[in-house]
């Protein structure tokens, strides 16, 4: 029995996996925080040139 439980706790098979579900984490934030800032700025690009489109269609 304590051979079982010391090939179990010298067992590091597990961790492999939990950093690379970490790592795969830390990408989606970054991922997720660039496109809201793209979105955002290209929104507001859109906007400008909506408003200079309808303002050249009233002139």
């Amino acid at each position: 029995m304590k051979n079982l439980l010391n090939k179990f706790f010298k067992d590091e098979s597990g961790a492999t996996a939990i950093e690379y579900g970490l790592i795969a984490a830390l990408v989606s934030v970054a991922i997720i925080g660039g496109v809201t800032t793209i979105g955002s700025e290209s929104a507001e690009s859109f906007t400008t040139v909506g408003t200079a489109i309808t303002a050249a269609n009233d002139a």
